[in-house]
């Protein structure tokens, strides 16, 4: 279902999604899955609507909101694929030294 308001564009869409946000010892997230299985592509945008949910320690909720998925152009998807191709470099840079070199 594709509904556009005033000034979205056609490579917008609202959605419907659950959001699950646990707050305790053993866990720490936050997950928002889109309802109708949308698949997000490298670069596309998803803004949750709503207020802020907050949780006291030890709690868990899950909630139903809307949410508005803006489709990356194909530029913005390359960009995307390409910055994170350096990001991922940075985080497998590893040291086989056995200790401090001199």
């Amino acid at each position: 279902m594709v509904a556009l308001f005033l000034g979205q564009s056609a490579r917008s869409f609202d959605v419907g999604c659950t959001i699950t946000v646990e707050q305790s010892p053993d866990h720490f997230h936050a997950h928002v899955e889109l309802d109708g299985d949308v698949a997000i592509n490298p670069g596309d945008k998803v803004r949750v609507h709503g207020s802020p949910i907050q949780i006291k320690f030890g709690e868990s909720v899950v909630v139903q909101r809307a949410a508005t998925v803006t489709r990356a152009t194909a530029l913005e998807r390359g960009l995307t694929r390409l910055a994170a191709y350096f990001d991922l470099k940075e985080l497998y840079e590893v040291s086989f030294t056995p200790g401090r070199v001199r």
